[in-house]
């Protein structure tokens, strides 16, 4: 029996239907690695990213695993003068993720978010269900269900 996290317990609540899919790499593989585990299109295959911008807010930005988060763009998106990276020893505490794991679904407490715009484009995407190892496909539409979000340009060309 497929053990649960958090985020399928909460897609599960909301009667969302998603697939999980469970892999085995280290903590530290590549969104890509994954993304080849998973036997999926990179394109396809998400990672969570949390900030901090200049006013002291924190903010989630999920892009697809090959690209880098531009700052600049994502402070842009947001309203923020600039944003930093939140240090890998403040993720847990502040969404009870640990890195690698980091899921826009579940954190301690919701944070604004903006997904890459790419995902307009897609039925379903995939991203951390919350748990190293383990990734969950749900579509973009169902997502809205579960957690506001906003889209925008956020990667480095």
């Amino acid at each position: 029996m497929e053990e649960k996290t958090n985020v399928m317990r909460l897609l599960e609540q909301k009667k969302i239907s998603y697939e999980s899919y469970a892999y085995d790499l280290p903590a530290t593989a590549s969104g890509e690695e994954i993304a080849r585990a998973l036997g999926e299109d990179v394109r396809r295959v998400f990672k969570t990213l949390v900030t901090v911008g200049k006013s002291g807010q924190n903010y989630v930005f999920v892009i697809p695993v090959a690209k880098e988060l531009d700052l600049k763009k994502a402070a842009r998106a947001v309203g923020e003068k600039s944003i930093d990276m939140v240090k890998a020893k403040e993720l847990l505490p502040l969404t009870g993720y640990i890195h690698g794991g980091c899921s826009p679904i579940g954190m301690k407490k919701f944070f604004r978010t903006t997904i890459h715009q790419t995902v307009e484009e897609m039925d379903a995407f995939y991203f951390s269900a919350g748990k190293v190892g383990r990734q969950v496909e749900v579509s973009p539409a169902d997502l809205a269900k579960v957690i506001r979000y906003g889209t925008a340009d956020l990667t480095v060309e």
